[in-house]
């Protein structure tokens, strides 16, 4: 049952990896809430897009999505520029404003992880970013509806967790 105390402890861990997040929502500044900041990321990583696909990337609904846009938009960090494909959509650009929201922000997080993670080695950082993004990978992509596989009931991962674990 090796596996499975590992799977336990692998999942509180990760539940209290909501105190990381927390504290990184510290460090926003107050009119940018972490969800405007999403919308910023995403504009900044993915480019300019419909509402819709924002939506689908912060694996929200519309209406939620639509009200972190106002929000980012009201500050002049967001432009909703008519979709040339479709004159009843529009598509969400990043504004000068924006960049160097994201700007802050980026030097902001890069200060905390670099207090927070002061005692860590160059190499350590290195395997926990190798690690989540392994993780992450494992997980696929969450925001789609099309599952990865069956994802088994507790008694089906129970046995398989046995059937995996190597005799020893």
């Amino acid at each position: 049952m090796a596996a499975q105390r590992h799977y336990d402890e692998l999942a509180r861990q990760l539940s209290a990896f909501g105190a990381v997040k927390r504290d990184m929502a510290r460090i926003l500044p107050h009119d940018c809430p972490a969800g405007s900041a999403a919308v910023l990321t995403l504009l900044e990583r993915y480019g300019d897009m419909r509402m819709s696909k924002l939506a689908e990337l912060l694996a929200v609904d519309m209406s939620v999505a639509s009200r972190h846009v106002a929000h980012a938009a009201d500050r002049g960090w967001i432009e909703r520029l008519p979709d040339p494909a479709d004159k009843r959509s529009r598509i969400l650009t990043l504004t000068a404003e924006g960049h160097e929201r994201m700007e802050d922000l980026a030097v902001r997080t890069t200060q905390l992880l670099a207090v927070r993670l002061s005692d860590w080695s160059d190499d350590e950082v290195g395997q926990l970013i190798a690690l989540m993004s392994r993780l992450r990978d494992s997980f696929g992509d969450c925001r789609t509806t099309t599952s990865r596989g069956h994802v088994p009931v507790a008694a089906e991962a129970s046995a398989a967790v046995q059937t995996t674990r190597t005799p020893a």
